[in-house]
């Protein structure tokens, strides 16, 4: 029997997902598992290890039901998985208590402080990355200040995909991108030994893993693994990039002579554009964005990234599900997901601002503040619930408009991924505020697709990862749609008073934390 699947695992902050795809990149079969994780006091944001770990093993074997004879089918296996977040293991493989996820805010103080610092230029500089409180240097850094006893037990600091790959293969290694970003330089995609002591980690030095390319190097699945998810020992198995990363390949943000951006509308707000190493511009003054490692030579992906994306629409329709609930009615959330375009239509653009910092963690895109919190603007008794809706919607549109700005001119097309980009009202709204025609990458599960491209690359399905775009990527491409001119230059004009009153609000973020009893 031949060898044709490609299992892409895609831990996601919520969903484990397994997705099986053939050669040319068509979807075959999906199973996904709920990935739940747990709030703390101070800002804490944990999930159990061993319990992701039992969600993906769980996804293979159901994707095994799905699909005859997929273990000896199966030519290839990658994992992606959410980025930042600090997964800490002992000198046994296992966990060291609960991993941090890139949610966490704890660290968010700390960062403030070294950011003030004069060493965080030649760290901004080598990484090409601004400092926040996600990052797995900056939970680090903490837990040797606050909880030292959790670091004495620890071998290895690992990121979610690292862990699963530990997991299946017995390789303990992290990915060029999370690992660069984090700790290294974005130019040789090396560790930097000037950044990891900027960061106060020289003694903690070995947590850091080697670092392994999954679109050259892999390893085999092992016995213990085989055993567990039903796959056969000795499969080859990539480390793929972070999630972000293999969303960008399999979304369509990187389109080979293209110069297009790409937006990911999921719980994170993604804003990329895709460049070559000597193209990448830096400004040391601000310090915000992210710089990631493509898989492919030569590349990177410079990025913007809104702390809370969906999670602001989630919590506005919240609000509808908790009035519901108290008058004794449970309603599904598909019920007010089919409600917004109603919402919408029914709404005037422009009426009410929204700053979209819902996150209790602040903001790191494109700028940086822990204190950073969610706010309407203008609003009156003539207001409704659908104007919430809208102006949510209107908010994460005026994000990714002062994200794009901030790595230099607004992109003339946007490819959209993520759940979100299937809203139509979305997508008019963000190809308003862009001034962008906007296509949709079809693809629903583009994250695991691009993982499963990496390992395509890496076991010589394709020679080149721009021959592998050419067949997984472009067919999955809609037309583009133009924006609607009227529209785009009231939210021009909306845009300088969203900026105005960000700015404006800044100081009573911290004054609000403070009163809290949160340092500032």
């Amino acid at each position: 029997m031949s060898k044709d699947i490609i299992i892409g695992i895609d831990a996601g902050t919520s969903v484990m997902k397994s997705v099986a795809f053939d050669l040319s990149g068509r979807q075959i079969e999906l199973a996904a598992r709920p990935n739940s994780y747990d709030s703390g006091p101070d800002s804490a944001v944990t999930q159990p290890m061993m319990r992701t770990w039992k969600d993906c093993t769980a996804t293979l074997r159901d994707l095994g039901q799905k699909i005859p004879d997929l273990a000896v089918r199966t030519l290839a296996i990658a994992v992606t998985g959410q980025g930042d977040g600090t997964w800490l293991i002992d000198g046994q493989n296992q966990p060291v208590g609960d991993a941090w996820l890139w949610l966490d805010g704890r660290a968010g103080a700390l960062a403030e402080r070294l950011r003030r610092e004069a060493g965080d230029r030649g760290r901004y500089l080598a990484t090409g990355t601004g400092l926040n409180a996600c990052q797995q240097g900056m939970q680090l850094a903490f837990m040797k200040e606050h909880k030292p006893e959790q670091l004495a037990g620890a071998a290895r600091a690992l990121h979610c995909k690292d862990w699963l790959y530990l997991n299946l293969t017995g390789a303990c290694v992290s990915d060029p991108s999370e690992a660069c970003f984090t700790y290294g330089d974005f130019r040789t995609r090396h560790l930097n030994e000037e950044v990891i002591s900027f960061l106060g980690l020289e003694r903690h030095r070995d947590l850091i893993p080697e670092i392994c390319d999954g679109s050259v190097e892999t390893h085999t699945l092992s016995q213990w693994a085989a055993e567990q998810t039903g796959l056969l020992s000795g499969t080859p198995v990539s480390l793929g990039f972070v999630d972000i990363v293999c969303t960008i390949l399999g979304g369509g943000g990187y389109l080979p002579g293209q110069d297009t951006g790409c937006t990911i509308v999921g719980t994170t707000g993604v804003h990329i554009q895709c460049k070559a190493v000597k193209d990448v511009s830096l400004n040391p003054d601000e310090r915000t964005g992210y710089t990631m490692a493509m898989p492919v030579a030569g590349m990177v992906a410079q990025l913007q990234t809104n702390m809370a994306g969906t999670l602001n629409i989630d919590w506005v329709l919240g609000l509808a599900r908790d009035v519901c609930r108290a008058m004794g009615r449970e309603e599904q959330d598909a019920t007010f997901l089919a409600q917004i375009e109603t919402w919408m239509e029914s709404t005037t653009p422009g009426s009410i601002l929204f700053h979209p910092y819902i996150s209790e963690a602040g903001e790191r895109g494109p700028f940086i503040d822990h204190t950073a919190r969610a706010s309407f603007v203008g609003l009156s008794t003539a207001h409704g619930f659908a104007d919430l809706v809208r102006g949510a919607i209107e908010g994460l549109s005026m994000a990714s408009r002062d994200c794009y700005l901030a790595m230099g001119a607004l992109p003339s097309k946007v490819t959209l991924t993520g759940g979100a980009a299937r809203s139509d009202a979305l997508r008019r709204t963000l190809a308003a505020s862009l001034g962008a025609s906007v296509c949709q990458c079809s693809r629903a599960e583009a994250g695991a697709a691009g993982a499963a491209m990496m390992a395509a690359v890496a076991n010589g399905v394709f020679d080149s990862m721009k021959a592998c775009v050419d067949d997984w990527v472009g067919p999955y491409l809609s037309a583009p749609e133009a924006p609607d001119a009227d529209l785009g230059e009231k939210y021009s004009r909306l845009y300088e008073d969203y900026v105005a009153s960000r700015d404006a609000l800044r100081p009573t973020w911290a004054s609000m934390a403070s009163l809290k009893g949160a340092e500032v």
